[in-house]
């Protein structure tokens, strides 16, 4: 295993770097395991220690893997600060994968088809809930008469749409110039990235936070670091920290319905937001896919507090499922501009069906009404969980449901480990872990939305037979 088999011209303490790397990536080494000593590397690799010692300093910079007073040197068991290494074969691209496999998520992946499986992974809504419109029929040249109406930032009739729900929502006026329709929220993500950092650079992000497992940041090279929450958001102290310690590029956040937790940032702590990234100059993203999905009265978007401090995304796969992947970037004019570019530049044009199809479920006479039934039906299904919770509440601490789509519990008890969550695959109720949100292993995010009368009867006896196992060990 600690050999270099293949002659290369790089040096040699980048060639064991590479296959480190290469390790954790398809899993022959895992998360927490415990690398040779140097001496022993040493030897293995018959070079001098100082190269081994050079190669592990590298990977400890790269975030690959983490050193410890007396337990020596471990594989990192999370991804705050990774960073890719550059590599001179680029042949090795085609052939490595691009992000570690997490072997909980493969398992989960296999049984999503299994009937008997429980899904509360998933990330939509179940088909039963999404709301239903009337979809007029186009023939092919009213089609090609529809492509006319696109421009380099997207089907204009979708972005005037957009522009007018968020100033009746938002109470911010903007043109269309100021935005950019995408495949989505990711692609969204991925052209800001692209457009606004460089590899290397820092972003700071919610800890937990969906962020933490997209591979699209360590395609780009991007560190990401983690700031503590708390019951208001993310918390200030923390964050300013970060930006001191690690000269953090950009903010991304989740502040209303946050991902995974459910959690509302306050308007005390968007404010506070807002001024330090004015004090250090620092743009913030905004994701609110799961804004329109309130119980109650919420407070402003960061973006109305902030219009030119604050990049806005939003999607209406949250709504319509994903095959509506149709997402849109409100910012300055400026960016907008740069980010189509950017968008043209890597061919990332999106076809003028998909578009057609969400302006006509926006433009829909019934789509207010819907989306009222929808809201007040998830607020039902809310108190129906809530209720059933009460029964393993000795166990587990139960978020607050005030919206969206998710609710987060906590184990009350021992420490937990990344196995333990295996009991969960056994049983076939399929949830998401903290871990796949942050180094945590205490907690869960749950898609209460997912549940059936049925299917909550069921997850609730389940779920006090796995806290007895979990308890006895």
């Amino acid at each position: 295993m600690w050999q270099l088999t293949e002659k290369k011209s790089t040096p040699v303490y980048q060639q064991i770097i590479e296959q480190i790397i290469n390790y954790i990536q398809n899993g022959t080494l895992q998360p927490g395991d415990k690398l040779p000593a140097e001496r022993k590397l040493a030897d293995y690799y018959q070079v001098n220690r100082s190269t081994v010692v050079h190669a592990l300093d590298e990977l400890v910079s790269l975030g690959w893997v983490l050193r410890r007073q007396g337990s020596g040197t471990i594989v990192n068991e999370g991804n705050w600060g990774r960073s890719t290494t550059p590599r001179v074969d680029w042949r090795s691209l085609f052939t490595q994968e691009a992000h570690p496999k997490e072997p909980f998520l493969e398992k989960l992946q296999q049984l999503l088809n299994d009937p008997e499986a429980i899904d509360l992974y998933s990330g939509e809504l179940p088909l039963s809930l999404i709301p239903d419109f009337r979809f007029p029929s186009y023939t092919w040249e009213e089609l090609l008469l529809e492509e006319r109406k696109q421009s380099p930032l997207g089907y204009r009739p979708l972005q005037q749409v957009i522009c007018q729900r968020i100033e009746t929502e938002q109470k911010i006026k903007v043109s269309s110039n100021q935005v950019l329709i995408t495949s989505g929220a990711q692609q969204a993500m991925f052209l800001l990235l692209q457009v606004m950092l460089q590899s290397g650079d820092s972003v700071a992000i919610e800890d937990p936070s969906f962020l933490y497992s997209l591979p699209i940041f360590a395609s780009a090279g991007i560190r990401l670091y983690g700031v503590e929450m708390d019951r208001e958001g993310m918390r200030i102290d923390k964050l300013e920290q970060l930006i001191l310690t690690k000269k953090i590029k950009l903010i991304i956040l989740n502040p209303t319905f946050q991902n995974p937790t459910g959690s509302m940032m306050s308007n005390r702590r968007r404010n506070a937001l807002i001024d330090l990234s004015r004090k250090y100059q620092l743009p913030i993203v905004e994701d609110e896919v799961f804004r329109e999905m309130n119980f109650n009265e919420i407070p402003p978007s960061l973006k109305e507090l902030a219009p030119h401090q604050v990049i806005h995304l939003g999607s209406l796969s949250k709504i319509f499922g994903s095959s509506i992947k149709i997402g849109w970037i409100v910012a300055d004019q400026d960016l907008i501009q740069r980010l189509s570019e950017a968008k043209q530049m890597m061919d990332f044009s999106i076809s003028v069906f998909p578009q057609v199809i969400a302006h006509t479920a926006l433009t829909d006479s019934r789509f207010e009404h819907n989306q009222a039934v929808l809201v007040g039906t998830l607020k039902q299904l809310a108190q129906a969980f809530l209720k059933g919770a009460e029964a393993i509440a000795d166990d587990w601490e139960v978020s607050e449901i005030n919206g969206g789509i998710y609710v987060y519990l906590t184990w009350r008890h021992q420490h937990l480990t990344r196995k333990d969550w295996e009991i969960f695959l056994r049983e076939k109720l399929l949830i998401a872990p903290a871990f796949l949100f942050s180094n945590d292993t205490m907690a869960m995010r749950v898609n209460y939305t997912r549940m059936t009368k049925q299917t909550r009867k069921q997850f609730f006896a389940k779920l006090q037979t796995i806290s007895k196992e979990l308890r006895r060990s």
